[in-house]
């Protein structure tokens, strides 16, 4: 017997990774994936477990809150990117962040949002580059990968994520959110 349901578009298995080191981290991860969760054409798959992490590259003082979602998308890899923006730009307005604005050296957002993966396409342009280019370095996107994807192979590199997070030669501090000791807490 046919089936009557419609026939959807077709999707593509993505992840997105979201982090934040302003204010209410854990809120900001929190409201990002839920306005993803609302987007036309986005299904959310599954999302990681909440990261603490050490910053990067000595531009921040204050540790990120870091996941992962997982979604299935009939958008295009450069829609979903649009998409992220405008939900970035969004959180920044509704919090009144007034750094954020584009092109601004000083900027800060509240949340960040990257496409690590759109399927195993592979993407370069000025716009847009993905897989996400310094993914294979970063502990804060691969541990939460990890968690979903351990088995996603890198269309570039033709690793898995859990080979890419092996290889890791001094990887930053990552704690399941909430485990890391008041000591270490920044001031």
């Amino acid at each position: 017997m046919a089936s009557t349901e419609p026939k959807t578009a077709k999707t593509t298995r993505a992840y997105v990774g979201m982090g934040s080191n302003e204010g209410d981290r854990v809120g900001y991860v929190q409201q990002a994936m839920q306005l993803l969760k609302d987007i036309p054409g986005v299904e959310i798959v599954e999302c990681s477990s909440l990261y603490e992490t050490e910053p990067v590259g000595g531009q921040y003082s204050r540790w990120f809150v870091n996941a992962v979602a997982a979604i299935d998308t009939s958008l295009q890899a450069v829609d979903l990117l649009d998409v992220c923006r405008d939900i970035e730009a969004r959180l920044n307005e509704m919090h009144g962040n007034q750094k954020a604005q584009r092109g601004s050296k000083e900027r800060t957002r509240i949340i960040d949002m990257d496409i690590l993966f759109y399927g195993s396409t592979v993407v370069k342009d000025d716009y847009l580059v993905v897989p996400h280019p310094h993914l294979h370095e970063r502990a804060y996107a691969l541990v939460p990968l990890l968690e979903i994807a351990p088995d996603f192979n890198h269309p570039s590199l033709d690793k898995t994520i859990t080979e890419l997070h092996e290889e890791l030669p001094e990887p930053e501090l990552v704690y399941l959110y909430g485990t890391r000791q008041e000591d270490e807490e920044e001031s």
